[in-house]
């Protein structure tokens, strides 16, 4: 069935609910309403479209928001619905501590419960840095709404002394440049003033681009919206555009159950493969597949890793351009076109096309940007899901931000139990390391981090860096920023905290990392694992009260979405909607 097919009666809007009835109750609504100067004028047999808004003083990639929602206003009112505003946390990426990802489960819990508890028909979802994105649609998915993704979109390309500059991947290389002694203070503190100059995400391909992207190709955001600049005035008037949809697909009863299937997620999976997409990117789509009801596995990114090659040149799988460049290069729909034999064209979009309509006619404006699939700056997806003894529930790497003589590697493990003591030993001159060996951090994970922070770029030691290593293998149970590169192993599954076989290794173990097989092997027998787990005890705990309790209580493992168990699709029956009595 069409989506344009259906249409809703205005006596049939949700907020008709709070409105429409002659009771007490109704009135007090339509009263309060009143109060802050509206009138039935506004809201009689019109859809009222929430405006779910992530801006906040404290969040650089959304200082834009106040102006943006504005224009989301603009699109709604010009296409008769009635735009509220409904804020909601920000979740700013580097600021809050000791990681956004504590508090991912947090914005979704907020985006349902905001949506459920008002009188509203649709959403418009304002988000884009890295956690906003699944935190936001994660709640809406719950809660069940017509919803539209408008995403914040890229910064402009950073500048120093007219080199390019790369939010997050040329902060890791300056940085390991001052520690070597080849740049100086100044040099340093002028890196700092030119690599962010102006609102929007990271132009990298870290998490953000990666979720925007994913999120257009899943089909949850209006065509080529993902990579528009924040600073373009294209923004503006894709934000415009997403309001006046909203209102659309409310009268159309597009809700994501509607419109979501397990293709459109694994689309996004094939996306994400070609974009050279951040390790993040599985955690999120795990975790939005799973509310949906539309599951996709750690297997699934495997699977397309194997057969969609990397194609967006993008740094810090690619060597040269940044998003502002992947925009005039034809953006996500040049990208979809590029491997639309890897997609399920027919599947419904937003605005109501199916994703095979969209791209229909898109072009690649610049090759060395959007390679052909023939010439990809990587011949396989990227990332990569490694199984074995080490980590039965796997561990990813990005293959295709690494040096390629680590992928296939045997070296001795230097174990470290926390960050603290990680930061300190890689300063030590004297450190008995070698660039052949494997670094090991710990109780990072979901429980252990809490949160799993992005710890897991962990740094080369000074030694080793002065002495011209630039990556190394490194394991842990963190993320890492999808901004980061190297031979980093993350989101090792289950986690060290909870007794996972990572919390038993030692320094100086063995440990076999074959990527082409797929393969991460401990080398101690299995009756010295054994002794080694009976004598493991657990940490301490991290939390004892409040939210951090909570979330200790109900968060799943990396390989299931680091979701709170509680509320995934399958723990119980839907919410009905609220008594108005």
């Amino acid at each position: 069935m069409n989506p344009q097919d259906i249409r809703k009666q205005p006596e049939d809007l949700r907020s008709a609910r709070w409105f429409a009835p002659d009771d007490m109750r109704s009135m007090g609504h339509r009263s309060r309403f009143m109060q802050m100067g509206y009138g039935p004028q506004d809201w009689v047999g019109k859809p009222v479209i929430a405006l779910v808004n992530t801006w906040s003083d404290m969040n650089q990639c959304h200082s834009h928001f106040k102006q943006r929602v504005e224009d989301v206003k603009r699109g709604v009112l010009q296409a008769g619905g009635f735009p509220l505003e409904l804020p909601a946390i920000s979740l700013s990426e580097p600021i809050v501590k000791p990681t956004t990802m504590l508090y991912r489960n947090f914005l979704a819990m907020e985006t349902e419960e905001l949506l459920r508890s008002h009188p509203v028909d649709g959403a418009v979802l304002m988000g884009g840095c890295d956690k906003t994105t699944p935190g936001l649609l994660m709640g809406a998915f719950s809660a069940g709404l017509p919803c539209i993704y408008m995403p914040a979109g890229p910064m402009l390309r950073g500048n120093w002394k007219g080199k390019t500059l790369g939010s997050g991947s040329d902060v890791w290389k300056f940085w390991d440049e001052r520690r070597a002694g080849t740049i100086t203070d100044a040099d340093w503190q002028e890196v700092e003033a030119g690599i962010a100059r102006s609102h929007g995400t990271c132009m990298t391909m870290g998490t953000a681009a990666t979720m925007m992207g994913i999120t257009e190709a899943i089909g949850l955001s209006l065509p080529g919206a993902a990579a528009i600049p924040a600073a373009d005035a294209n923004h503006p008037r894709m934000a415009a555009e997403s309001g006046r949809r909203a209102v659309q697909m409310v009268w159309e009863d597009l809700t994501p159950a509607r419109l979501l299937t397990r293709d459109h997620f694994l689309n996004g999976i094939a996306a994400a493969m070609a974009m050279g997409c951040s390790t993040n990117a599985i955690i999120h789509v795990v975790a939005m597949s799973r509310r949906a009801g539309c599951a996709v596995s750690l297997d699934d990114f495997d699977a397309f890793s194997r057969r969609v090659p990397v194609i967006a040149n993008i740094r810090p799988s690619g060597d040269q351009y940044l998003m502002e460049d992947f925009f005039y290069a034809g953006g996500m729909p040049a990208l979809l076109k590029r491997i639309e034999q890897h997609l399920q064209r027919d599947v419904i979009t937003v605005n109501g096309r199916s994703i095979g309509d969209n791209i229909a006619r898109a072009e690649v404006h610049h090759d060395d940007v959007i390679r052909p699939l023939d010439q990809p700056i990587y011949a396989e997806g990227a990332l990569a899901v490694l199984r074995g003894n080490l980590a039965p529930n796997g561990v990813v790497i990005k293959p295709s931000a690494c040096a390629p003589h680590l992928l296939k590697h045997t070296g001795r493990a230097l174990v470290f139990d926390d960050y603290p003591a990680m930061k300190h030993a890689v300063d030590d001159p004297d450190l008995d390391v070698t660039a052949h060996d494997i670094l090991v951090l710990r109780n990072a994970g979901p429980l252990g981090g809490p949160g799993m922070p992005e710890w897991g770029m962990l740094p080369i030691p000074t030694k080793l860096v002065k002495q011209g290593v630039r990556d190394m293998l490194r394991l842990s149970d963190a993320r890492m920023s999808g901004t980061s590169y190297g031979a980093c192993m993350l989101h090792c599954s289950p986690e060290a905290y909870i007794g996972g076989p990572l919390a038993l290794v030692k320094t100086g173990d063995l440990i076999t990392v074959d990527v082409p097989a797929r393969r991460i092997h401990l080398e101690v027998s299995d009756a010295e694992l054994a002794v080694r787990k009976a004598a493991w005890k657990p940490p301490a705990k991290r939390f004892e009260r409040g939210y951090g309790w909570m979330f200790s209580q109900h968060i799943l493992q990396a390989d299931q979405g680091c979701d709170f168990d509680f509320l995934e699709t399958t723990f119980g029956a839907p919410v009905g909607e609220p008594d108005i009595y």
